[in-house]
């Protein structure tokens, strides 16, 4: 029908959640592929600490998990940057690929930027990475640049997580070519969006997150961050990417022990969890569920609607 509005699923909610399960189950129920909002699971060989889903054995070019393609895996090397703008660019052709397909674009992840700046239609300032800037910057630690900032642009510091370097790192670019950081303009995309969050109890995902990490490490996380470093990947790098590259990292440089590494670790992720859960209450018409049947049902009285 002309004028139809096209449909997507969005599916969010904090770490440890069950986010990537959910999708994919909703994938194959209502011939769906997945887009993934994570800001660390673009990244090669970043794949037990960002929590990636497997990926098939075939096709090898692309990125299948259990049999639902996925999009923005596994697609950009640990020691560039991935932006913002890179993300939206890549996600708003993908969205348009699996319409052509005639399929359900489902949109998950846990980075509350990505998913506003998606479905709000952020227009971004078109401002070139400036190569000799950041890797000045990249030397300076957190405290350092949230200074810069704030002496650049003191609304845009007001506004900003001072413990995302890359964030920090970008914001000073802008303002450093365009003397602030301009205003935001939104131009939301002409689609029907249902938005699935998954609630948890805080406790429940409490021990979901401390299960998950012991898991994790009985799988070789430890490893995966060894391999990072053969790469090439530095120190600098690895504590930008937080969590469980910061404090793996400073276990394997001998700066804490492994017990205490863990308990820093556990910490941080539980903190990070509350930060997301505060980004994720500001978005509008959101459908909290607590069981995967909630979001079927949901999913399939979405789908069902005229547009």
């Amino acid at each position: 029908m002309k004028g139809k509005k096209k449909k997507i699923i969005v599916i969010l909610g904090p770490t440890a959640s069950g986010k990537s399960d959910l999708a994919i189950q909703l994938a194959k129920l209502f011939n769906g592929e997945i887009i993934s909002a994570d800001s660390r699971q673009v990244y090669k060989g970043m794949n037990l600490g960002t929590g990636k889903v497997e990926k098939d054995k075939k096709p090898k070019n692309q990125y299948y998990s259990q049999g639902v393609k996925h999009y923005l895996l596994d697609i950009v090397s640990p020691k560039k940057y991935f932006s913002l703008a890179d993300f939206l660019k890549l996600a708003n052709k993908a969205v348009e690929e699996i319409f052509k397909k005639g399929k359900l674009p489902i949109i998950c992840g846990g980075t509350g930027l990505y998913i506003s700046a998606l479905i709000e239609g952020w227009q971004l300032p078109k401002v070139k990475p400036n190569k000799r800037l950041r890797e000045k910057l990249e030397k300076k630690s957190k405290e350092e640049l949230f200074q810069l900032l704030k002496d650049l642009d003191p609304q845009k510091a007001k506004k900003i997580d001072k413990n995302n370097r890359p964030r920090l790192i970008r914001a000073i670019e802008i303002a450093s070519t365009l003397e602030k950081v301009p205003a935001l303009v939104k131009k939301p995309p002409d689609w029907d969006i249902l938005i699935i969050g998954i609630k948890k109890d805080r406790q429940e995902l409490k021990n979901l997150i401390s299960k998950r990490l012991e898991k994790r490490l009985n799988l070789g996380m430890i490893s995966e961050v060894k391999n990072l470093k053969k790469q090439g990947v530095s120190s600098q790098r690895l504590e930008g990417f937080g969590l469980e590259y910061r404090f793996l990292n400073r276990y394997l440089e001998e700066k804490i022990s492994f017990e205490e590494m863990k308990k820093q670790l556990l910490k941080e992720i539980n903190n990070y969890a509350k930060r997301q859960m505060t980004w994720f209450r500001k978005i509008k018409n959101v459908h909290w569920v607590e069981k995967p049947e909630e979001a079927v049902d949901l999913t399939k009285k979405f789908l069902n609607e005229k547009g």
